[in-house]
């Protein structure tokens, strides 16, 4: 494995120091979209999606996908 230099290293620290992390509020990944889902569900509703998803190490939108699925090929 290479090793750095000393300006390499130093050239490295400053891009990382002066790097912009900010985080935007208005955009998440996947987990803050799932928890806003599960936020706007009744408190069972919710309980009950992440216990499922629990239980088959799924995703809750897995979950919530699978539940939809499955009322589309009832109402087919």
């Amino acid at each position: 494995m290479a090793r750095m230099t000393e300006k390499e290293a130093d050239t490295l620290d400053e891009e990382i120091t002066n790097a912009d992390i900010s985080l935007k509020p208005c955009e998440g990944g996947i987990f803050t979209r799932q928890r806003e889902l599960l936020d706007a569900l009744d408190r069972a509703s919710a309980d009950y999606i992440i216990t499922r998803a629990m239980a088959t190490n799924k995703m809750p939108l897995q979950i919530l996908g699978e539940m939809v699925h499955e009322k589309i090929t009832a109402y087919s």
